[in-house]
């Protein structure tokens, strides 16, 4: 009953879906592509039993190449079908792997639509990253007979109240899993808070400590540096939201005060959003170039990384990392890439999407929390004036990468486990 009504109001706000989609598009014209996948309508994939992974937006989609790339190798003879709700996420997919994997926006839940998608694809088994549950997208699985496993996943105390609320629509869905292959274990006891078998759960940690830094990425890192200025001080303020830039812009102007070489990158979240970042940081009186545009940062204090794609790479052109949705309650981002970089990590307190790798990096002293931008500004000061703590700090938050790799590998024994012949 509980997923007919979900259903019906599925339907009814249906229309607002569409208008929403058409105002993305507005901004970022990728959206106004290819609509006709988010209907259910996609051409047949060339064989039957693809494995299909979803990962909702970039996010989810980095965290899953690695484990997409694992089980290409495990599995050769099988087509492989990556699903994605944003163009961002699309472009990441058709950047790692060309034409080796096929793409496609994932339908709305509705059920005609992913009954449509499903007669056509026609998957051997489905891999959704993180916590993207729909219930008619698992209940036409599981009527096909067609293993789900929930990769990496992770529920928050937030998200878990949230569950609650509509106890008898999730518990039914989440009980269609197949496997659940949690996080960390306060993840995996609110699996179980919710009705989840204990049988189908395990504990395989976060792929996102598997994190590897290839060649050619150390490459344009060490590039970027020698423009940015080798000798300065930097700091990058990572997947920053509006209402966060402005606290970051406030702390860069104290850190200027004690040292006036400093630079600030900021990488705003969403790309429709590079303008309007790039007009603050006018407003705040600081001099900016624009990675877009080429323009050296020579003589700017900051520098606006306004691309997609190349995080993880501006990450090894810092000193220090700021990770953003953690000052506004979005939950935080994910600390663990500038750990890989042996980068000492600061971020507000609102960390609850990575709370167990908070909780970890910050034991280990690798990770400091800041409540403001005045904490934030003497946070990274000290750090610049310290360079043996910087250096030691960045050490830790390597280490505990270092201690907990192993997931990719976990993930994939389990899945070779659950697919259909």
């Amino acid at each position: 009953m509980g997923r007919w009504l979900y259903s019906a109001l599925l339907y009814l706000i249906f229309p607002g879906i569409l208008l929403l989609l058409w105002y993305r598009g507005l901004k970022d014209p990728a959206y106004r592509e290819n609509w006709g996948e988010r209907f259910g309508h996609v051409e047949p994939m060339a064989e039957p039993g693809c494995i299909w992974v979803h990962a909702v937006s970039v996010g989810e989609t980095l965290a899953a190449l690695p484990l997409i790339r694992r089980l290409m190798q495990q599995f050769p003879e099988r087509p492989f079908l990556v699903t994605t709700m944003t163009p961002t996420g699309a472009e990441r997919v058709r950047a790692a792997f060309g034409d080796q994997v096929r793409h496609a926006y994932i339908p709305y839940d509705l059920p005609h639509m992913v009954n449509r998608f499903m007669g056509q694809i026609q998957p051997a088994l489905l891999v959704i990253m993180e916590t993207e549950v729909w219930p008619n997208l698992v209940n036409a699985c599981d009527r096909r007979r067609v293993p789900v496993v929930l990769a990496n996943a992770r529920l928050s105390a937030r998200s878990s109240r949230g569950y609650r609320r509509v106890l008898p629509l999730v518990r039914p869905v989440f009980r269609q899993l197949t496997w659940i292959a949690a996080q960390a274990s306060p993840d995996a006891d609110r699996f179980r808070a919710l009705g989840v078998d204990p049988e189908r759960l395990s504990i395989t940690g976060s792929i996102k400590y598997d994190v590897a830094i290839g060649r050619e990425t150390r490459e344009s890192a060490a590039r970027l540096r020698e423009k940015l200025g080798r000798d300065r001080p930097v700091w990058i303020a990572a997947s920053t939201h509006e209402g966060e830039e402005e606290a970051v812009l406030r702390a860069h102007r104290k850190v200027l005060q004690e040292h006036p070489e400093a630079l600030l990158i900021v990488v705003p979240r969403h790309l429709e959003r590079f303008q309007s970042v790039a007009r603050l940081i006018t407003e705040a009186g600081l001099k900016h170039a624009r990675r877009s545009r080429g323009e050296s940062a020579r003589g700017c204090s900051v520098y606006l990384a306004d691309t997609m794609g190349e995080l993880l790479m501006l990450f090894g052109s810092s000193d220090v990392a700021f990770v953003g949705g953690s000052l506004i309650e979005r939950g935080g981002h994910n600390p663990l890439e500038p750990a890989a970089w042996s980068l000492p990590v600061v971020m507000g307190p609102q960390v609850f999407n990575f709370s167990s790798v908070c909780e970890r990096l910050e034991r280990q002293g690798g990770l400091s929390f800041v409540q403001d931008a005045a904490e934030l500004a003497a946070e990274i000061s000290r750090l610049f004036s310290d360079p043996d703590e910087c250096s030691a700090r960045g050490e830790n938050a390597r280490a505990v990468i270092a201690a907990n790799r192993g997931a990719v590998d976990r993930l994939a024994k389990g899945i070779a486990q659950v697919i259909s012949p």
